[in-house]
């Protein structure tokens, strides 16, 4: 372990005793690298950068001027655990952008999954979950212990409360607080977070079948008027339906949350 020969660092970084630097990293000038770091095969650290913490990086992921990866959480309960930051493959860490180590009250580790592009400014705050190709836009800020999945969009200087759960391929608006969770697929916009229809350009670009985009939208005016409570509603479309794309919506709700939903309007 220790310092791939292949690495390329400049003479102004300072490499921590204890740091693993992997195959092809190039570190840049005046940048730090934490002892207790692990940074996977061809790792761009540019200059100014920070990566500190029990943090591991995983191949191919850069990240730009004065970002800030693995410092302590945010988090007045945090008094000192050693608790953890993973970042998967090929993410792409923008220029002042922050990411927190976990707590041991939160499970200790905050993660964040593959092809990620995480914006200038934005913050994962800890122990939360990010799926992969997830994109966080200019100065959105994600609480401590929230849930993205995969293929999440948060729009620029958005807000995301602690504990909410948003789920795949929902996309929100920019400028925007979201204190609920979210369904997979869901569109959010207005400046409290109002659930305002499916995210039917996503769902057509990854090449979502129409009969499931269709099923989605009846779904969806099921959950909006249909009887009972919202989780009501939501069990009886999971006894109803067909579409494994419905059922992941139904699921989600049922699964049980710390939040309420935004429902639709």
């Amino acid at each position: 372990m220790g310092i791939d020969p292949s690495a390329r660092i400049h003479p102004s970084a300072v490499i921590e005793p204890g740091a693993v630097i992997g195959a092809g990293c190039v570190i840049g000038p005046f940048s730090v690298v934490g002892a207790e770091v692990t940074l996977g095969p061809d790792v761009e650290v540019k200059s100014h950068a920070v990566v500190t913490g029990w943090t591991e990086v995983g191949e191919g992921t850069v990240i730009w001027p004065f970002a800030v990866v693995g410092e302590v959480p945010q988090d007045l309960k945090f008094k000192g655990e050693h608790t953890r930051l993973i970042v998967g493959k090929r993410n792409r860490i923008r220029e002042g952008a922050t990411l927190n180590t976990g707590t041991e009250g939160g499970g200790g580790v905050t993660r964040v999954g593959d092809d990620c592009l995480i914006m200038t400014g934005a913050h994962v705050g800890h122990d939360s979950q990010i799926g992969d190709r997830v994109i966080l836009v200019n100065n959105v800020a994600i609480a401590g212990h929230c849930v993205l999945g995969d293929d999440v969009i948060v729009g620029g200087l958005s807000g995301v409360h602690q504990w909410v759960r948003i789920g795949r391929g929902a996309i929100i608006g920019a400028v925007t607080m979201v204190a609920q969770d979210v369904i997979p697929y869901g569109l959010v916009q207005a400046p409290r977070g109002e659930l305002d229809g499916l995210n039917l350009v996503g769902l057509k670009r990854r090449g979502v079948d129409r009969a499931d985009i269709t099923a989605l939208r009846a779904a969806y005016q099921m959950l909006a008027q249909g009887e009972g409570a919202f989780v009501d509603r939501a069990r009886r479309l999971q006894d109803e339906t067909d579409s494994d794309y419905v059922r992941e919506v139904t699921a989600f709700i049922l699964a049980g949350s710390d939040r309420s939903f935004l429902t639709p309007r």
